[in-house]
């Protein structure tokens, strides 16, 4: 899969995207990275450390989260992308569900859209990226009714439904990724169980992303805080790798990057 200028080998590897929120709220660094000089800074740290991709996001959507209106998010973000690709030689992700958000974010040089609806939300977002031709990550989540009958078969439904809308905008398959959505419209067993069955995903034929950072399925199974959740992150990494995820979006990007060459050394060809 190419992204920006950049090919990857997603059959045969795992990626790490780094995150980057310019956010005063996120649920674990909110407020760290809204100066522009200490964005670059922790963004030069990641790719020093082994990040092959970073995401940038200008709304928290953290449980409960309050929508930031396109107008803030693009004020937000679009500096940073900006500088981030004068400076540095790595794609950058834009973490967004607005349509507005992903033409102003694609126009300052994005080269992926990160939408954590899955098209499902701005009607205008999948016309979007189909337009400027950009991959994206399609993640599983549901704008309201989060309720299941039969979580895993409407899970992989819901998943077809993406895919469904990306195919109707003419958006390449080959240019999208799935996220399971770990955290979103899921309970903690849910969470749990779409960890345990991430190979599941590899029948939908795209690539996975896998994005558990520090999230509450670790702090719930740990009992730990936000800032104590390493350990955890680092597990779901491993299993990750081994259920064949192509990309791991996290905070801490050398530790999750040694634990990945760990195991793909075990893992062998």
């Amino acid at each position: 899969m190419r992204i920006g200028n950049k090919e990857f080998d997603t059959a045969n590897k795992t990626y790490v995207m780094g995150i980057l929120n310019v956010t005063p709220d996120s649920f674990s660094d909110g407020g760290n990275y809204t100066d522009l000089d200490k964005a670059l800074a922790h963004c030069e740290q990641m790719i020093k450390e082994g990040a092959a991709i970073i995401d940038i996001g200008g709304e928290s959507t953290k449980p409960g989260f309050v929508p930031v209106p396109a107008e803030e998010q693009i004020k937000r973000v679009i500096p940073v992308i900006e500088k981030l690709k004068a400076n540095f030689d790595i794609p950058v992700s834009v973490d967004t569900y607005d349509g507005t958000v992903a033409e102003a974010a694609i126009g300052a040089g994005a080269d992926l859209i990160n939408d954590i609806y899955g098209l499902k939300k701005d009607p205008n977002m999948a016309a979007a990226i189909a337009r400027h031709k950009v991959p994206c990550v399609l993640m599983h989540n549901r704008v309201e009714n989060p309720g299941y009958v039969d979580f895993p078969t409407e899970y992989i439904a819901d998943l077809k439904e993406c895919l469904a809308i990306a195919d109707e905008a003419g958006i390449d398959r080959k240019k999208i990724i799935l996220d399971p959505g770990v955290g979103f419209a899921k309970d903690y067993e849910q969470n749990l169980w779409v960890i345990r069955h991430l190979e599941e995903l590899l029948f939908l034929e795209c690539p996975v992303l896998l994005g558990t950072s520090r999230k509450s399925v670790i702090g719930l199974t740990l009992d730990l805080p936000v800032g104590e959740r390493l350990e955890g992150t680092i597990a779901t990494t491993v299993i990750g790798v081994m259920k064949g995820c192509a990309f791991v979006r996290v905070h801490d990007v050398k530790e999750n990057i040694r634990a990945i060459q760990m195991t793909e050394a075990i893992m062998g060809d």
